[in-house]
């Protein structure tokens, strides 16, 4: 295989002792007679139930898996924008430990990479109309996030009607410009994601997805989503701020520093 992989996946991790097994072992599975070169980038935030042994143990069996044992706890976006400045493949996608949306949409996504060369970004979309919904989440999970999702189109946010699903792709050079950038660690995150997109000048598409809901979802309904909206709001008011300059290539970040907004050409 060559050194720079085909596809790269990134998997957060936090307290997923039962359910990250099976998914590591889908992963292996899906990759078995993938002819592509590829990296699984497992990120473990400390966890209370073995998660970082178990993972390790798994992924030692696999050998394009690697585990990162990110420190810890600070939240799910801190965990996938350390796996994503880390994958080195044409495609990155990160994608939850559960994996509601199943493996089998990676090669839809993939195709759409390929068949149109002007999209960076693609996120998948449970409310789209070809969506097949197998396991849907509570009527008040779900009403929650509609409302969200209506509130950051009414406000000029995002035009996007599915912020949140946890299953969204880059090509290298967008997911490299847009996660340098972000700095959101909680579950607000996905819309920095996409807003920073936006101001970048990537052209961001959604596809219609398979959603399988898990009944252990750890967002907490309220509370996260006022969350959310106050650090949508806040990052929105800051990207409106940020100077358009050239970034200097080759520069390190330091923590929690940010580069200047280029829009792309």
């Amino acid at each position: 295989m060559s050194d720079s992989p085909y596809l790269s996946i990134v998997v957060p991790a936090y307290n997923e002792a039962r359910r990250l097994p099976p998914t590591l072992a889908a992963l292996g599975e899906f990759f078995r007679d993938f002819t592509r070169a590829y990296e699984v980038l497992v990120v473990v935030e400390q966890s209370t139930d073995g998660t970082l042994e178990i993972a390790a143990k798994l992924a030692a069996q696999q050998a394009h898996f690697q585990v990162i044992d990110n420190g810890p706890k600070r939240g799910k976006g801190h965990a996938v924008r350390s796996g994503m400045l880390r994958t080195r493949g044409e495609f990155a996608f990160y994608m939850d430990a559960d994996l509601s949306v199943p493996l089998a949409e990676v090669p839809a996504f993939l195709a759409h990479f390929e068949h149109t060369p002007a999209v960076d970004v693609l996120i998948g979309n449970r409310q789209h109309a070809r969506s097949r919904i197998t396991r849907r989440q509570s009527p008040l999970r779900e009403g929650m996030g509609k409302i969200f999702n209506r509130v950051l189109q009414t406000m000029a946010l995002v035009d996007l009607r599915d912020t949140q699903c946890g299953f969204k792709a880059f090509r290298q050079t967008a997911c490299r410009e847009i996660f340098s950038r972000q700095t959101l660690d909680g579950f607000a995150f996905d819309v920095e994601v996409l807003l920073l997109a936006e101001r970048l000048g990537y052209r961001v598409e959604d596809l219609p997805v398979e959603w399988i809901n898990s009944p252990e979802s750890k967002v907490e309904i309220l509370s996260d989503s006022l969350r959310m909206l106050r650090d949508t709001w806040q990052v929105r008011k800051r990207l409106r701020h940020a100077p358009e300059v050239p970034a200097k290539e080759g520069d390190p970040l330091r923590e929690n520093e940010s580069p200047p907004l280029k829009p792309r050409v």
